[in-house]
């Protein structure tokens, strides 16, 4: 059981990978799945102005890179076919290092969304987080997703999960629009976004620094452990290994 002011925390503000979400689900399909249909997809697609603008992003982020001296594959803008060229191979490169840069989210939430509308993905979360998202709208709580993935991706893996539709029980998502998970400003915008002071909000993920910069933000925090595999943790709200010890009836 974490040391948790039920009282006090109005919005749940919960990570995917790992807390939510199997990781293996993530790397396992999610990801390979991105990568196998990038290139068609973005063959098929390219003329789609939302997919030319993420190209477009893509070819800054690369030169971005550049400049940081991380030899991503050579961008080669000459005519369409490079550029096109260019965008799936640096879109491999970003995939193959586990990026979480906007662009690429962007782009593999558009390519997941075509597989979910096939029935070729479906969502997947633990089982006890159908459960929970009940209890907690009951204690008249908000629940709320933060993770590197799109707000796309995000709304499409709950969307379809073997329980149902889960959506109906968040009241927002936010991406790396809002800034990386790493960093406390990213916290402090989500609470200003939702009108909430960051003491009202509990943070829970299975990455250390995330729960740190939410701590550090002024919000609680709790790291999920769902392998139990962690003995301690440095937070003052500990650690949690199931959903049914958060603000249990």
């Amino acid at each position: 059981m974490v040391a948790l002011s039920k009282s006090e925390i109005r919005v749940i503000l919960l990570d995917i990978e790992g807390t939510t979400t199997p990781i293996d689900f993530v790397n396992q399909t999610l990801f390979p799945y991105a990568s196998r249909k990038l290139e068609a997809f973005l063959r098929e697609h390219a003329g789609d102005p939302e997919i030319r603008a993420v190209i477009e992003d893509l070819g800054s982020q690369h030169r971005s890179e550049e400049r940081q001296g991380l030899q991503p594959p050579a961008w080669v803008d000459v005519s369409e076919e490079t550029r096109l060229c260019s965008a799936i191979a640096y879109g491999q490169w970003l995939i193959v290092r586990d990026s979480k840069c906007t662009p690429l989210k962007s782009l593999q939430g558009k390519i997941w969304q075509e597989g979910f509308a096939t029935g070729e993905l479906r969502g997947q979360v633990y089982l006890d987080v159908p459960p929970a998202f009940k209890r907690w709208r009951q204690q008249q709580k908000l629940i709320c997703i933060y993770s590197s993935g799109s707000v796309l991706a995000q709304q499409l893996l709950f969307r379809t999960t073997p329980s149902g539709d889960l959506t109906t029980y968040i009241s927002g998502f936010f991406d790396t629009l809002v800034g990386g998970k790493s960093d406390v400003q990213s916290y402090r915008k989500i609470a200003a976004s939702l009108g909430r002071a960051p003491a009202e909000f509990l943070f829970v993920s299975d990455v250390v620094k995330e729960v740190g910069a939410a701590e550090s933000a002024g919000m609680q925090g709790v790291l999920c452990d769902r392998n139990g595999k962690a003995s301690t943790s440095p937070f003052a709200s500990g650690i949690v290994n199931s959903f049914e010890e958060v603000f249990p009836d």
